[in-house]
């Protein structure tokens, strides 16, 4: 379904049209009609399957026809903050307030990020002004609140994106508590790639009658993505890591290995062998963590190598290869690392490196995934 198809209000189709955003996804044409209708939604869906604007877009919507409702749309007028949405990390709070920048310039809308790790002091001069949107993770956001810096009484529109992450990251109680500072009668949009039992009953006490949309089973992979492996001794690996990149000539690699010491290990490697990397784990800094992706995002890089920090929060369109060095722990981690490839419904590659020991767990991802995993010899 095209978007023009959808019943989305003129500025914001106008933006789409800028945006050179045509075709809706599958969660984009079933959330947005029932979204913009102020229902709740329970969606069941994976990162890359276009969900943040699936609620980008009714968001905006539903707030400018409130004001519009109310009378006055101008910027410079006194108001409260009106859509909250939590993210658990800051680079998945960062990439969806980068996906609202064009279309809150359209709809008059102000939005703004917070997320911990940094100075408080500059997140606190942003929401001086006056904000429409705001998108946090919860530590952040919580702590503000308690300091009386951040006013979220009158949210009318709640967003709760990858719930199931925030459950393996110890966020539920947080959640809860935010939850009281909110009013209890509200929209609530709620996103999660899966639904174990606790995020279950934190939907059912959160969401009203929620209309549940899923799309995609969270455990088949891209079709389009061509993946191999490689049988490698372990240290052998770095070998066959170099060879790969000198004879494929990739422009954009993510390499994902298990620990934050072995990122660095890899990247001194690769950095002996003339190839520009950068690495990224969760104890570098927001600043060195910003500037390893936008470098991989501007070519000014080849490869990045990471922890499973990235394997659901980086949207880098046409990575080409994702290259597992190490096998994740758990199976279906598998399923979103090589997620970051096939953006934008082209071909890509997927290669990972498994130790003789991990043929069982190998065949338990192919079992997993459904998917046709060639062996190269």
């Amino acid at each position: 379904m095209e978007f023009s198809q959808l019943e989305i209000i003129g500025p914001l189709q106008k933006a789409l049209v800028r945006q050179n955003m045509v075709e809706a996804t599958d969660i984009q044409s079933k959330v947005i009609p029932l979204a913009i209708e102020n229902k709740d939604i329970l969606a069941l869906a994976e990162t890359g399957s276009g969900k943040t604007l699936s609620f980008t877009l009714p968001i905006l919507q539903n707030l400018y026809n409130e004001r519009k409702a109310s009378g006055y749309t101008e910027w410079k007028i006194d108001r409260k903050i009106k859509a909250l949405i939590l993210a658990p990390t800051r680079e998945l709070a960062i990439q969806i307030w980068d996906t609202f920048k064009p279309y809150c310039t359209n709809a008059n809308m102000m939005h703004t990020v917070i997320y911990g790790g940094v100075n408080q002091f500059h997140q606190e001069k942003t929401i001086a002004k006056w904000i429409d949107v705001l998108i946090a993770t919860p530590g952040r956001l919580l702590d503000l609140v308690h300091q009386w810096i951040i006013d979220i009484s009158e949210v009318s529109i709640f967003t709760l994106d990858e719930a199931d992450k925030m459950l393996n990251m110890g966020f539920i109680n947080d959640i809860r508590k935010i939850l009281t500072f909110i009013p209890s009668e509200r929209q609530t949009l709620f996103f999660s790639a899966t639904m174990p039992e606790k995020i279950e009953v934190l939907a059912n006490e959160i969401l009203y009658k929620p209309v549940k949309i899923e799309v995609t089973p969270n455990s088949v992979p891209v079709d389009s993505i061509e993946q191999s492996m490689y049988y490698v001794e372990e240290n052998n690996k770095t070998t066959l890591l170099l060879e790969i990149l000198n004879k494929n000539k990739f422009d954009t690699v993510i390499v994902f290995v298990k620990t934050k010491d072995k990122t660095e290990s890899v990247l001194y490697d690769l950095q002996d062998a003339w190839i520009n990397c950068a690495h990224i784990h969760r104890n570098r800094s927001q600043n060195a963590r910003q500037k390893a992706l936008k470098s991989l995002k501007n070519r000014e890089i080849q490869v990045l190598i990471a922890t499973d920090i990235l394997s659901r929060w980086i949207d880098i369109e046409a990575v080409s290869c994702i290259i597992n060095y190490d096998l994740p722990q758990e199976n279906e981690t598998y399923v979103h690392r090589i997620g970051r490839t096939a953006r934008a419904w082209k071909s890509w590659i997927a290669i990972s490196f498994v130790v003789e020991a991990q043929r069982e767990k190998m065949n338990s991802i192919i079992e997993l995934t459904g998917s046709s995993i060639k062996e190269i010899k």
